[in-house]
């Protein structure tokens, strides 16, 4: 697996393109937001002679939604997404104004498939198992390879931190339990790519994390 990151639009939001030696891959939280990051994203694929399976995301706050509409049209797909985000659509003007964003313009993506905990999406010869950890929003989803140890997590979880739960749908008590029932349980050294920031781990995290380190609670 090769894991190809960009940092896209003002809110610095992570892009995974996800791909194998089949040339078959995903592209996570499609963030790009000006004309050179859309051609940034759509000639790494199409330099790489990639077929771009699936368009996924971690969930759908407007700063990871913004270069779905473009990569749909490019690869004719539709949007992957849990559902219980989908009132974030409804919202997305008033998630705009927020920020200081254009509300004239419409981000909104088209959904394909609403993705649920326990599915797994594969692609080449990969395989990815969703785990469903709301909190930081209530359709937020990880994507974790069991093979290759490692995870793309969205907002849910950072390199010393976690996502914010004072927007939309969004609840502390239930996040901080989330990463701890169903992202602490995994293996140490997974590895964690989150929404925002440089990588981590699993065991990092447990250890030194703030907000859910060992220093604050007992496992």
């Amino acid at each position: 697996m090769k894991i190809k990151i960009f940092e896209f639009n003002p809110l610095g939001v992570n892009t995974y393109v996800l791909y194998d030696e089949t040339g078959e891959c995903i592209v996570v939280d499609a963030s790009c937001f000006f004309p050179d990051e859309n051609e940034l994203l759509l000639n790494f694929i199409l330099d790489n002679n990639l077929t771009v399976k699936y368009l996924v995301n971690t969930h759908l706050h407007f700063d990871h939604i913004f270069g779905v509409n473009f990569m749909a049209s490019q690869f004719g797909l539709k949007l992957q997404a849990h559902r219980d985000d989908i009132f974030l659509l409804e919202k997305m003007s008033e998630q705009l104004q927020l920020f200081g964003f254009n509300t004239n313009v419409d981000y909104t993506p088209e959904i394909g498939r609403y993705l649920s905990e326990d599915d797994v999406i594969s692609f080449g010869e990969q395989q990815l198992k969703v785990l469903h950890v709301p909190g930081h929003s209530p359709g937020s989803i990880v994507f974790y390879n069991e093979k290759e140890q490692f995870a793309v997590v969205g907002d849910v979880l950072f390199n010393g931190s976690i996502g914010r739960t004072d927007l939309l749908g969004g609840n502390f008590e239930q996040l901080i339990e989330g990463i701890r029932t169903k992202l602490f349980t995994l293996p140490d050294k997974t590895e964690i790519y989150p929404g925002h920031g440089q990588k981590t781990t699993i065991g990092r995290e447990k250890r030194d994390n703030p907000f859910v380190g060992t220093l604050n609670f007992k496992l």
